[in-house]
């Protein structure tokens, strides 16, 4: 299988198309084109963890970087461990959302933040030049470094949002399913510093999922089961490298991933009025919600290097991704479930309501996402004449092409991280929204 490089970072089957020798000759890339100094290196817990580990610290090695190991840990730990230290750069070893057996390197500049496209570009020259490596005596050294969990709750801990003596009041009792990722240890550990009871569910951390790792309501069952047979107050679902959040209520409901941000957002505009920025497959929601507080809202291509460049670029309190990202970039501009619980905690606790009924008082909308082989769907301007034949509406051609109408729209778009077409719409009700995606599939 080939590579899927892009700006969410180079992805691949271990054994089919992604080996060491690719890991390492990616990982020399960024190593070539960093400026001198240590390079801050986590994973999450795939069992191909330690093999693309000791690739990828041999290749910076190589390039004269030292290697501060930092271990098993969220993706949003390392951007912070990044963002907060003398580092020059990170590297982030994590398939996200993708099955055991793919792994994948995500990039980062100094700042913290995953690479431009036009810094992807200039790496991607290096990986094609081969060039960069030092001689023997000016080799880097790879050494363990601690604390970048601890460094990640406290960061959580100081925002001037939280009351933790208010959530603890409530006597809160969670279901967290880590799907055996990353979060196993840290997510607990948030409950616990928060005072909320917490039940593990597939915290072992061992890499081997028992589930499909997407937190999509479809793979939440055992989560769902075990919030009802717990009675507990909700539940928390998130990926392998915990970059996405997904909410289930006290009734063993699971809730779209598309609500976190926009719950969190409710929550988070009521105290911090400022602009948005989301992607263009995230929920029409979320300019209702921003509306409602008098706020607006900024649309990007998909990609979370698209969102953050929107929401620094325009000074955003909150922005995020209809996957369960939630970006707070007073803390770190990238993608954090922790964050996210945080929110969706202290919301449930100031307003005294479940989170059913939070949820239950959006307005009622619905989504309905699929996706493709890639040569199942027209392109280009045959598919745009096939989304202007759904009725009155305008396309956005930004990423994919988009249709939007006056109270529905439909995004097909080629996915950044698995060889396929995403095709999402969004409508009043379910059966409006299959609608629409079954008026795309049978027009081919």
């Amino acid at each position: 299988m080939p590579l899927r490089v892009s700006i969410s970072g180079i992805r691949g089957v271990i054994g089919d198309g992604l080996d060491a020798v690719t890991v390492a000759r990616w990982t020399s890339a960024l190593g070539a084109w960093l400026p001198e100094g240590p390079v801050v290196v986590g994973r999450d817990s795939r069992v191909s963890g330690p093999m693309v580990l000791d690739a990828v610290t041999a290749a910076l090695a190589s390039t004269g970087h030292d290697v501060w190991d930092i271990g098993v840990v969220t993706t949003p730990t390392t951007e912070i461990v990044v963002q907060e230290s003398n580092a020059v750069g990170g590297v982030i070893i994590t398939a996200s959302h993708n099955p055991q057996q793919w792994n994948a390197l995500k990039f980062l500049s100094g700042t913290g933040l995953f690479l431009t496209a036009a810094e992807n570009r200039e790496v991607r020259q290096r990986y094609e030049d081969g060039s960069g490596h030092v001689a023997f005596d000016k080799l880097g050294r790879v050494s363990p470094r601690d604390g970048a969990d601890q460094q990640h709750l406290d960061a959580i801990c100081a925002v001037p949002w939280l009351d933790v003596d208010h959530i603890r009041s409530r006597n809160l009792h969670a279901v967290v399913d880590a799907v055996e990722g990353a979060g196993g240890s840290i997510v607990p550990a948030l409950l616990e510093t928060l005072g909320v009871r917490c039940t593990p569910l597939y915290c072992e951390m061992s890499g081997k999922f028992p589930h499909d790792p997407e937190p999509t309501p479809s793979h939440l069952g055992d989560l769902c089961a075990e919030v009802r047979a717990q009675g507990a107050d909700l539940g928390f679902a998130v990926d392998p490298d915990v970059d996405r959040l997904a909410l289930v209520d006290g009734d063993g409901r699971a809730l779209s991933e598309e609500m976190t941000l926009v719950l969190a957002a409710d929550f988070l505009l009521g105290k911090s009025p400022g602009p948005m920025a989301v992607n263009l497959s995230t929920t029409g929601l979320v300019e209702k919600v921003a509306a409602n507080h008098g706020q607006t809202v900024h649309r990007t291509p998909v990609g979370e290097a698209n969102v953050v460049e929107a929401i620094l670029s325009h000074d955003c309190i909150l922005g995020g991704e209809g996957n369960g990202g939630v970006i707070y970039p007073t803390i770190h501009a990238g993608r954090d479930a922790l964050v996210g619980i945080a929110m969706i905690l202290q919301a449930v606790a100031e307003s005294g309501r479940p989170l059913a009924e939070m949820a239950d008082a959006l307005p009622p909308v619905a989504m309905v996402k699929t996706k493709v082989a890639s040569d199942e769907l027209p392109s280009g301007d045959d598919l745009a004449s096939l989304l202007g034949g759904l009725g009155e509406g305008r396309i956005d051609d930004r990423d994919g092409l988009k249709w939007i109408g006056p109270d529905a729209w439909v995004h097909v778009r080629p996915s950044n991280t698995e060889p396929v077409v995403r095709i999402i719409a969004e409508a009043k009700d379910e059966a409006s929204a299959v609608e629409l995606i079954n008026r795309v599939r049978e027009a081919t």
